[in-house]
């Protein structure tokens, strides 16, 4: 969603949903389904706004030239850990502790 087309067609799409609502609305009078149907529209309306704030927030703290994943290779070392680094340590797929 972080692309400016998906957005401005995201965009159309709910103004042309808002208008159709609209319109129903009045063709409808003033009904509890016609207000309940503009509701339910103003809130995707809504909810849009709020995912363009975050998208504009995520970009903001991912910052210019930072991708979103990283393919730098981490070098783990085959040394073994010192015992103490064991210690109080769950053993994981049998669930006891670590007794070494």
């Amino acid at each position: 969603m972080s692309g400016t087309v998906e957005r401005e067609g995201l965009n159309e799409l709910t103004d042309a949903l808002l208008k159709c609502v609209a319109s129903l609305a009045s063709k409808c009078g003033d009904t509890a389904a016609a207000r309940r149907l503009v509701n339910d529209a103003e809130r995707i309306s809504n909810g849009i706004d709020r995912l363009e704030i975050d998208v504009e927030e995520l970009e903001m703290t991912r910052g210019p030239g930072r991708s979103s994943g990283s393919s730098e290779m981490v070098q783990i070392p085959d040394a073994d850990y010192h015992i103490d680094f064991w210690r109080d340590v769950d053993h994981e797929g049998i669930g006891g502790r670590c007794t070494t």
